[in-house]
This record gives C-alpha cells, structure tokens and sequence, in this order.
C-alpha cells in the first residue's frame, strides 16, 4: 500500500507538467517579451520557447533548481534575498521600456511572491524579517500576500501599471482557491485588498515592524498610491488563463487510483485553516466512515487539497504536511495507511516533500506530543522512518493529501 500512495503522488505530478500545461494554453501570436517567475518557471518557459523559438525572455527560479541551457536569476524562497531584489528590479526595467505596441508573456506561478521582491518604503532586512515572522505565524497566504503587496512596487498589479505594453499571464495556481491575485503576489492583477487592512494584518498577529507600520499608515491615510484596482483602465491592457492548479493535481490522482479498481473521492482543493484542525477533520471522518460507512462506503481512498497553516510556537523543525500527518497520528484510534506532501516536492523547510503513515508506525509507539509541542514533525518522522523525499519537483500545484480507509 505505501508503494500505491507514493506512486499516485508522483504519476497526478507526472500528469500535470507544468511543460504540458502551459503547451496547451499559449496565445497564437508571438510575444516581445516573455516573464517566468516561479517554481515551475523552467518548464513553462521551455514550453514557450519551443514554440516560438529565440524570444527575450527573463526566468526567476528558487536557488537548488536547475535550468540547464537557459539563462536564469536563483533567488531564495520562501524569504527573499539581493537576487529577488535584482531580478525585480531588472523585470521592472524591462517592463518599463516597452512600448504601447509591444506583447509581453507572463509565466507566474508559486513562489513568485518571493522571487521578485521590490521593497516598498523598508529595507530589504525588515521585508525578510517580516516574511519569516508572517511564516510562523500561522496567517493565511491570503493574508501573507496582501501585506506582500503593499510593501512592494511590483507586486498587486504595479507590474501592469510601469508598461505600457499588453500583457497576456498564464498561471499555474499555489493558492486555495485560484484568486489570480493571490498567485505570486498578483503582480499583473487587481488587488481587492487595502493598506487600511494590511495594517490591521500586523495588529491581528501582534507584529511590531515599525518600518513596515509606517509605509501601511502613510497608505491608509491616502499619502500613497494604493495597488491596481479592479476598475483602472490598465486592465484593458491584461488578458490571462488559468492553466493548472490542485484539483487538475487531485483529480490525476483520482483518475489513477480508479483505473486500479479503487473508489476515490476528493473532499476539497481549498482546505485550509490549522493544519492540526484539518488533520482532527480528517481523523473524524475516517472513523466515521469505518464504524457507518457514510458519508462514503469502505474500502476507498480520500483525497484533499488546498494550503494548511502551522503556528510556530515551538524550536522544532518540519512542513505543514509534515504538521498535518503528525496530528493525524495523534487523533486516529487505529492505525491506517496515508500520504501528505508538497507538491513543489520541499515542504517548508523540512528539506522533504512530506511524509507516510504506515501501521508501521503505530507499532513503533512513538508518542506525538513532545514533537507537537515542539513543532517537530520532521523530528517524528525521522524516528519512523517514513519521510517522502522527492527533491524540488519542477512545478507547485499546492499539498497533496491520500488516505486509505480500509
């Protein structure tokens, strides 16, 4: 059964390519210029290239990826670094030199936010600061990215505001939900969100920041230019698509494990909240189903997405994934067969894609609660021995979640 759980896992990756996704979806005339940015930046922009053939193009991929024959900005994510700056700072320039007749490709996918980092009003030290507190703090992505946006001059649509060129974006989506503001920060994209509630962001996770309060306040009071809103006018000037996300990604899964005999059934691609809270879910509907069978018969597989959170409170290392199957352990009665995981293939900085539980593991004994306590998840599953190391994948379609009830 572990062998089935990680084949699923990597045949639903091997089915969504970013190369394949992005193939299918490319506009039919040729580009000026074309933007990649993100973990799935190399494939999508192969895809174009391969098309086209020699085109200007600008690629931003996380440091550990590789790109061989293309030339490429490593920055560092989930944090960003000097690289995100520059490589910002170089998309901007180009985007700027444009003219109102040129056509600009945007590649954009997870991790972007991070990738191009153009610190509005703060230095580069307070944004990477404020990203690792935001990390641990147990925010939302949602919420992360709208104070991303507002401390930056490229993200929440100020990328389409320095061109004066059309812009056409095809997004492979990291986010619950698939808000394309919300995929590497929206730099082409309305933002509906507000300095006002940026601000309010630092309050509701007790974040001091003093650089960072002052730019929010100075925008809340109207001292400076909001995001790109829904109604601009530059907006006529953007057309986009999306071309993958977590339910193609779930749904793969699915389509495998049912050509085996098996039923499979997706509960959600837009799962989020405590990951300890998703994992209690979870555990209340497996026995459910074992002691009535319903919402669903036994035996079958279930499959979820979406993005959890973890608050750090704890020393201890891991991934939300990782979080999430350790809590899963904790609640369970009896013991059943699961798999978690990142499908960017690093889940946070566990240096893993995710984890197994296996009877195995039960039969080990170990005791959850001091690694809970300690935010160690990574630790847990390093004594169990079922950690799932992929390396990074080559794409970002968020977590991916399979539990067998038997």
């Amino acid at each position: 059964m572990e062998a089935l759980l990680k084949e699923a896992f990597l045949e639903a990756l091997k089915a969504t390519d970013p190369y394949r996704l992005t193939a299918r979806h490319l506009p039919p005339w040729r580009p000026d210029l074309v933007l990649a940015v993100g973990k799935a930046a190399a494939p999508m922009l192969r895809a174009a290239l391969d098309r086209y053939g020699e085109v200007p193009y600008h690629l931003t991929l996380p440091k550990g990826q590789e790109a061989p024959g293309l030339k490429a900005v490593f920055a560092r994510h989930p944090v960003p670094d000097e690289e995100s700056v520059r490589a910002a700072e170089e998309v901007l320039g180009l985007l700027q030199g444009l003219s109102s007749r040129a056509r600009v490709l945007a590649l954009l996918s997870g991790g972007g936010s991070a990738l191009w980092c153009a610190p509005l009003g703060i230095p580069l030290e307070e944004k990477r600061a404020l990203t690792e507190a935001l990390l641990k703090s147990g925010a939302s992505i949602h919420e992360i990215n709208a104070l991303r946006k507002h401390l930056s001059r490229i993200k929440g649509g100020r990328a389409l505001l320095a061109t004066r060129a059309k812009v056409h974006a095809l997004l492979l989506s990291d986010v619950p939900g698939d808000d394309p503001s919300v995929i590497a920060s929206g730099p082409f994209h309305p933002d509906p969100t507000t300095y006002a509630e940026a601000l309010a962001l630092l309050d509701r996770y007790g974040l001091a920041f003093p650089g960072a309060r002052a730019v929010l306040r100075q925008g809340a009071e109207g001292r400076l230019p909001e995001t790109l809103k829904p109604q601009d006018p530059a907006l006529r000037r953007l057309t986009w698509r999306l071309v993958g996300t977590n339910l193609h990604l779930l749904r793969a899964a699915q389509r495998f494990l049912r050509a085996r005999g098996f039923r499979a059934a997706i509960l959600s691609d837009r799962f989020g909240g405590e990951a300890r809270a998703l994992a209690r879910f979870h555990a209340e509907l497996v026995e459910t189903i074992r002691a009535h069978g319903v919402p669903f018969r036994k035996p079958l597989f279930l499959l979820s997405g979406g993005e959890a959170q973890v608050r750090v409170v704890g020393r201890g290392r891991g991934g939300r994934n990782l979080e999430f199957l350790l809590a899963l352990y904790a609640h369970l009665k009896t013991p059943l067969h699961a798999l978690a995981a990142d499908s960017d293939g690093l889940d946070g900085p566990s240096g893993a894609a995710g984890a197994l539980l296996t009877p195995a593991v039960w039969e080990k004994g170990l005791d959850p609660r001091p690694f809970l306590e300690e935010n160690d998840s990574l630790g847990f599953f390093q004594e169990a021995g079922t950690l799932l190391r992929t390396g990074p994948t080559g794409t970002n379609l968020n977590d991916f979640r399979l539990l067998f009830v038997d």
